[in-house]
């Protein structure tokens, strides 16, 4: 099993570095993952990264992209709510991506 150290923590990843434990998460972590892929999260990326790990809480997944836009146009509007927004944050695709930094598990349908 693979691991990442963050903050002179360990943390347990999988083959295609998700966390093997989501509640073991922290935004450090998230941040951290984001910075080895060259990215630095704004409030824009956390917003989702946020609202990823408050669906997985209530529902026990992961959305697909389809419900992930979906489901943030209700809570936050079209603008937030579409994947050519989405994309703009998360180029390396919006629910894989954002739910690796969330420390969710692969949503259901990514390859």
């Amino acid at each position: 099993m693979a691991s990442m150290d963050v903050e002179g923590k360990s943390y347990d990843v999988d083959e295609e570095g998700y966390l093997t434990d989501w509640a073991d998460w922290n935004e450090a972590v998230g941040a951290a993952m984001a910075k080895e892929d060259g990215l630095d999260l704004s409030e824009e990326h956390w917003v989702v990264i946020r609202f990823l790990r408050e669906y997985f809480e209530k529902y026990q997944i992961a959305p697909m992209i389809k419900i992930l836009t979906k489901e943030l146009a209700k809570k936050y509007g079209k603008e937030r709510g579409n994947t050519k927004y989405l994309y703009e944050l998360y180029p390396a695709g919006p629910a894989k991506q954002a739910c690796r930094y969330a420390g969710l598990p692969k949503p259901t349908g990514c390859v």
